[in-house]
């Protein structure tokens, strides 16, 4: 039966990887791909070549109030018939940067904006009008670890604070370094398995949140915003660590994306998915009162933008 899946970040990466396998080894996905700005023209028409169905919703994903309008587009097609059943949400969107001083137009920092924000207010706009069996993979990283075995030492690990905190700029030392930006990232990929883990508990049955690590990918425009050397690193040099166990091809990472989205990969409710198994996150990530404190605070953020 035909569905609709909603994802973000498709455009580049490993998730316009994932973005064609799902297309084509599910014939029945209306995929609706969540795009800034005119770039979801040409991106649905890209993925929509071979007789794949294919529409976009514009949003800036560091913009509270353009997620709202985009979830509330979405939601209205659902209602009138133009997009068929939907079983899935992909947030796979992320964002580093290169200090911890960005702001969005709503006054968060953009990092928790677009990492944890964007996909939360997304998730609840839209769970009223999930039909189930569906699925909702929020895209982690294994840097939330904290350790050299998971971020060969090119990351900070997290530093939890109140989400208060973490929602503004400034949050961590040395907020105006890469570094700074880094950690920001880092806490970030925590927060979101932080909120997967309350999905689990919170949304109906039926709906399954899972937690995916596609590892160090090489090659992706997650450094987009890192200085000119740092750039030409990830895209000609680092990519080679793909032929290594110590990190991820963007055409691996997608793949194992999109088989966690079409429910190939076997995974209950609440689970972290490193690339194609299920696993444990870190032993920090399972912290039940900063999960619900995490989600209290995103649903008082969120809540001006409600759709």
């Amino acid at each position: 039966m035909q569905h609709t899946i909603v994802m973000t970040g498709a455009g580049r990466g490993i998730g316009r990887v994932a973005a064609e396998h799902i297309l084509r080894q599910s014939p029945d996905v209306h995929l609706l791909v969540v795009a800034r700005g005119t770039s979801g023209t040409q991106l649905a028409t890209e993925l929509s070549t071979g007789g794949h169905t294919v529409s976009y919703v514009s949003a800036d994903l560091g913009s509270l109030d353009s997620v709202r309008s985009a979830a509330t587009e979405i939601r209205d097609r659902l209602e009138r018939g133009e997009l068929p059943p939907l079983r899935g949400f992909v947030g796979n969107a992320g964002m580093q940067y290169t200090n911890a001083l960005t702001e969005g137009p709503d006054g968060f920092e953009s990092t928790f904006a677009v990492n944890v924000l964007a996909n939360h207010l997304f998730v609840r706009a839209l769970q009223g009008h999930f039909t189930t069996p569906a699925r909702i993979v929020i895209t982690a990283s294994d840097t939330h670890f904290g350790d050299f075995r998971h971020n060969l030492g090119m990351v900070p690990g997290p530093a939890w604070k109140s989400p208060d905190v973490l929602a503004r700029t400034g949050a961590f030392p040395k907020p105006d370094t890469a570094t700074g930006g880094r950690t920001a990232y880092s806490t970030s990929k925590l927060a979101a398995i932080y909120l997967v883990h309350e999905y689990a508990r919170r949304l109906p049955t039926g709906i399954d949140a899972i937690a995916y690590n596609p590892g160090f990918v090489p090659g992706t425009g997650l450094a987009r915003n890192a200085d000119p050397v740092s750039r030409f690193a990830m895209r000609r040099i680092l990519p080679v660590m793909a032929l290594t166990p110590f990190a991820t091809s963007r055409g691996a990472a997608g793949r194992y994306l999109a088989n966690v989205v079409l429910g190939k990969t076997k995974a209950p409710t609440g689970s972290y998915v490193d690339r194609g198994r299920v696993t444990r996150s870190s032993e920090e990530s399972y912290d039940p009162r900063r999960e619900r404190e995490l989600w209290d605070a995103a649903e008082r953020f969120a809540s001006t933008y409600a759709a």
